[in-house]
């Protein structure tokens, strides 16, 4: 574009030269006059001509700058989403929004923790290949994380089979609510356990996870601790011990309360109260408080049905019974109850 406007500048001025050399004859006067008016023009264009060329080199800078900001804003965008994996979404928006600085620092908050692990997972998965229980680990986090996030939970960790997560930080609903949520969440995963089972035994894996949970509530540290190069956003106190402990005693597919936790959301489950129990570093005895009921309500058009009780365990998957299967499954049901008639007559 600079380039026709230049090319037509100077025919401009070639057309005045030769009006110029005609009128030189005709009248001097009018030529001193043009002559003078011809180089004041001269000198603008080659003003103009070289703020053009400035401006073009200007342009081009600016759209090397801007091309090369918007590369490094890919980079930034890509390096952030690959960071948000390593990072709770509390605490990874917590960061990057600038709420909170990057210090070693911590707060003392009552918080609701939750502690989880595989029953059995060594002897469970002592037959495997690394490959098959990479991906049955992973596949088991991934659900458990997606139903967390659901309910709003912080994810501090993952420790080989075991998660740590908790409410009351950053976000809270208050306390109550925060130990209300923690529990619905673990109840949504212990339900959805049934279909991951169901979905490793169709592919193969003969002894599928069982998870035992422990819930609790109380004062802990909440913060950054570490060193100044290398720190994590974490908890720790006796509390978080006693989360530990609980889900030890808790039974596979179970869920254990302490009783901190059990007068907070009582009014919307029903549990049994265990026996006591004494943690190191706490000087009380603990009770813990067994949920039960956790698979109650299922969708009777579910394709699972579950029964559990004291010596009782039944778990049956209807759309993998055809109808062979099904009529053994009813004899070998009717075969079951026959003997437990027989035993209540002896």
């Amino acid at each position: 574009m600079s380039y026709d406007i230049h090319q037509e500048e100077l025919d401009n001025i070639a057309r005045a030269e030769s009006v110029l050399a005609q009128e030189k004859e005709n009248n001097k006067a009018l030529a001193t006059e043009l002559n003078l008016l011809l180089k004041n023009y001269k000198k603008l264009f080659k003003s103009t001509k070289r703020m053009m060329r400035f401006s073009d080199r200007n342009e081009k800078s600016l759209k090397d700058v801007t091309s090369s900001l918007d590369e490094k804003n890919a980079m930034l965008e890509q390096l952030s989403s690959k960071l948000s994996k390593y990072l709770s979404p509390q605490i990874y928006e917590m960061i990057f929004s600038g709420a909170k600085e990057v210090q070693l620092s911590t707060e003392r908050k009552k918080l609701t923790v939750f502690f989880s692990d595989i029953k059995n997972f060594t002897a469970t998965t002592d037959d495997l290949e690394p490959e098959d229980i990479t991906y049955l680990i992973n596949d088991y986090l991934t659900e458990m994380s997606k139903i967390a996030i659901k309910h709003g939970a912080t994810i501090d960790k993952f420790i080989g089979d075991a998660m740590l997560i908790f409410f009351g930080d950053p976000n809270t609903l208050g306390v109550k609510e925060d130990a209300l949520a923690c529990v619905r969440m673990a109840i949504e995963m212990q339900r959805h356990m049934m279909s991951l089972r169901a979905k490793w035994t169709e592919m193969g894996y003969s002894r599928p996870f069982q998870m035992r949970v422990g819930i609790n509530t109380g004062f802990c540290n909440v913060g950054n601790f570490g060193s100044e190069d290398r720190m994590d956003y974490t908890i720790i106190g006796g509390e978080v011990n006693l989360t530990a402990r609980l889900e030890g005693v808790s039974d596979p597919d179970g869920i254990a309360l302490s009783y901190e936790t059990y007068a907070l959301v009582k009014e919307h489950v029903d549990a049994d109260k265990g026996e006591p129990i004494t943690v190191k570093g706490i000087h009380r005895m603990i009770t813990p408080y067994k949920l039960s009921g956790i698979f109650k309500n299922i969708d009777a058009e579910s394709r699972f049905l579950r029964v559990e009780d004291e010596g009782v365990r039944l778990f049956l998957d209807l759309e993998k019974l055809d109808e062979e299967a099904r009529i053994r499954t009813i004899k070998k049901m009717e075969s079951a109850i026959e003997r437990l008639h027989q035993k209540s007559i002896e």
